[in-house]
Parts: structure tokens; sequence; C-alpha cells
């Protein structure tokens, strides 16, 4: 017990690093919680007009994600190659949502949902970059990507014969889906901007 919740506490504190506010406030820019929708994410960032920035951001809420579920699993006491990494995932995903950093008001969370699946399972991460980036490229909505993927993901992590992970990850895209409800209901509307318009 000690173990998983030590993992949970790495990924926690891990997910908590709000990236997007650390990058843009070391290049001197506005923080992106000012302009666009608020969030501290990666698409938000990219309204600022900086392309590295976003880029930048996207990685390190990724590798919180990924570096997080890498160290549990090095440390898993044999309680299976993924015990422990499951564990870490759902911290650094939640850590990311709900930052004690900045008094639990986070992202939505799709790069560190990445990161975790990176850590986890690589195919079914593969699976959600290619299914993102073509809801991406077809609607130029990175809601749209992120919905669509994180719905995919449990499907892929069972196709993979990942049952406990693609539980976990069922849980995770409803909580992307819930942090997301403006998002759908600006899709719905038609008013939900494009990927690289500025605010």
């Amino acid at each position: 017990m000690v173990a998983e919740v030590l993992a949970f506490v790495l990924g926690y504190l891990a997910g908590s690093i709000p990236s997007g506010v650390v990058v843009t406030k070391l290049a001197g820019v506005a923080d992106p919680r000012s302009i666009g929708s608020g969030n501290i994410g990666a698409t938000n960032v990219l309204r600022s007009g900086r392309k590295d920035l976003a880029a930048i951001t996207l990685i390190a809420d990724a590798l919180k994600g990924t570096i997080a579920v890498l160290v549990a699993v090095h440390f898993d006491a044999g309680q299976g190659p993924v015990a422990l990494g499951l564990v870490a995932a759902a911290g650094a995903f939640l850590g990311h949502l709900f930052p004690i950093f900045l008094r639990f008001k986070g992202g939505k969370g799709v790069a560190t949902f990445l990161g975790c699946l990176i850590g986890l399972a690589w195919p079914a991460a593969i699976a959600f970059a290619v299914i993102w980036l073509a809801a991406v490229a077809a609607t130029r909505r990175s809601s749209v990507g992120a919905l669509a993927a994180s719905a995919a993901t449990p499907l892929a992590l069972l196709l993979l014969g990942e049952r406990s992970a693609a539980m976990l990850f069922l849980g995770l895209a409803i909580l992307l889906w819930i942090k997301h409800h403006a998002n759908i209901a600006r899709l719905i509307a038609g008013t939900e901007s494009k990927v690289g318009q500025k605010s």
C-alpha cells in the first residue's frame, strides 16, 4: 500500500507542474491564463502566437505523465509490469487537472493523458496520436481530436490485451470529456476556435 501511495504522490506532483505557465513566464510572454480560454495547455499557449512555446508546453505536459509512469514501473516490486505505473498515471493526470501549485485549477489533460499512455502502452499512444491528427486535420479543432482520440483509447487498450489500463483510461477519458464541456458546447453551437486562432 505504501508503494501505491508513493506512486500516486509522485505522479500527482509531477502532473501538478504547470508547464505552460512556467514556459511562458521564462519566455516573458503573456500568461496563458490571461488569454484565449484561460487554459494552461499547449493549444492556448499557441494563441499567444508562439508556436515554439506551444510545442515545448506540449512535450513537457506529456513528459510529466511518461516520466512518472516509467519511474513507478521501474520501482514496481513484483506487482506486475504496470501495477504502480497505472497508479502513477492516475496521479499525473489528476495532478494536471487539479494542480496543487495553481490552487487546483489546471488544464484539460490531453498531453498528459498521451504521456501516460506512452509510458504504459506505446502502441495505444500511437493510435491516439494518429486519431488526434486525423481529426484535427479534418476539422482544424484541437478539441475534436482530443475527444475522438481519448474515446478510442480504452478500446485500443482492450485490443492490446491491457484490460486494467483500459479501465483506467476509460475513467481518465470521462474526466477529459468533462473538462471539455465548454468546448463541446461551442462545437454544438459552431463557435469553437480553430487551431492557431488568436483570441
